[in-house]
């Protein structure tokens, strides 16, 4: 039970030339945890509210459990949502909050009474249930709330940035059991948020969207490793993925990647694909994550690798990691260091970069070249 289905959905606003939501076509599958990320404005809350049924759905259909959906009540789809502001009543104990949906439904008491004492165990919050939501904390609201949910036994839970009034630890914790929970529930589980971080930790399948458009939909792992275009390239991954302008040449019966301060022999097997286009030469971007440019005061590139000079403008130390920001030419490219390493500013050091792990994107368009229709495989 919970499987949905989008089905080309659009959402128009009266006054806007573009959609908020735009063609929105995907399934879910029963037990998924889905992330839709995205900055703010790109259609993810709009979708959530249409498959909570808070929004109409302008165009388009919508399918849970194989059942259109499109004109049902939001208390007939047999779904919870959980807000970013927990939207607990203040007058009424935490025990009274979470039992409110249940009794609502005309729930035996004594059903109830079982419901909320599983909950509250599974959350650890039985110590809480006669306190008022004002003698709580973020991060006991926020569970309150989830047990709510929970309570009521839904097909899917919607959620839509439940952990954004958290601070940093306490979202981290939440974060870790926000995906037990899930796996235990074994429920499907529909998540929005604008933090990647968020989105890379939590979700089996991550929603990227843009404007309304759904950019790619794909596994953490994937995502980062194939984007199929530079606003997904950018937008995963901390810190950014570098971009550098330049073109591809063809030289001595190979392909490089050439700008004014590089030239990078292109991996054999991009070359393979690339022999297949219909064009052999044009503008393009090389994105290299920092994990993938070198220092060479820290290591080595193999045979063959290439190393150029710049100067340090800064180092940023994360904890466990050291990113050293290099100025080259006009560039600045972001290099991941050994932490017990010292880059002052100004200083010299050559870097290089891991050709295999390069991604190549068209400039007009923005596509990888290695994603389909990019004219490189």
């Amino acid at each position: 039970m919970g499987s949905i289905t989008f089905h080309h959905v659009y959402k128009n606003y009266k006054g806007e030339e573009r959609p908020a939501v735009h063609d929105f076509h995907l399934q879910i599958e029963e037990g998924e945890f889905l992330v839709l990320v995205g900055p703010s404005g790109c259609g993810k809350s709009t979708t959530l509210r249409m498959l909570a049924g808070l929004e109409e759905i302008s165009r388009g259909d919508l399918y849970i459990d194989g059942k259109f959906v499109n004109y049902l009540s939001p208390k007939d789809r047999d779904i919870a949502m959980v807000f970013q502001n927990y939207a607990l009543y203040p007058n009424l104990s935490v025990y009274e909050n979470i039992a409110l949906g249940l009794k609502l439904r005309k729930t035996a008491k004594h059903d109830i009474e079982l419901r909320v004492g599983r909950v509250a165990r599974i959350l650890e919050i039985s110590h809480l249930l006669e306190r008022k939501p004002n003698q709580l904390s973020g991060g006991q609201k926020q569970r309150v709330a989830l047990g709510r949910a929970i309570a009521r036994e839904p097909q899917v839970f919607l959620m839509d940035e439940p952990l954004s009034n958290l601070d940093a630890k306490l979202r981290a914790q939440t974060r870790a059991e926000l995906i037990k929970l899930q796996a235990d529930l074994g429920r499907t589980m529909v998540y929005v948020t604008h933090d990647q971080v968020e989105a890379m930790t939590m979700g089996s399948r991550i929603v990227v969207m843009k404007d309304g458009v759904i950019q790619q939909v794909a596994p953490p792992r994937e995502l980062y490793d194939r984007p199929v275009n530079m606003f997904v390239a950018g937008f995963i991954g901390s810190p950014q993925m570098n971009f550098l302008d330049g073109a591809i040449i063809r030289e001595d019966g190979r392909y490089w990647f050439s700008s004014r301060r590089l030239k990078l022999p292109l991996p054999e097997t991009f070359g393979a694909r690339f022999n297949h286009s219909s064009r052999t030469l044009r503008q393009v971007v090389m994105g290299v994550r920092a994990e993938h440019v070198k220092l060479k005061a820290d290591s080595s590139l193999g045979d063959g690798g290439v190393w150029y000079r710049g100067q340090v403008q800064m180092s940023e130390v994360t904890g466990a990691d050291l990113y050293v920001y290099v100025e080259l030419g006009e560039d600045t490219v972001i290099a991941r260091a050994q932490p017990e390493r010292d880059y002052p500013r100004h200083a010299s050091v050559e870097i290089g970069f891991q050709i295999e792990k390069v991604h190549l994107f068209d400039k007009e368009t923005g596509i990888s070249l290695a994603a389909p229709g990019g004219d490189g495989g």
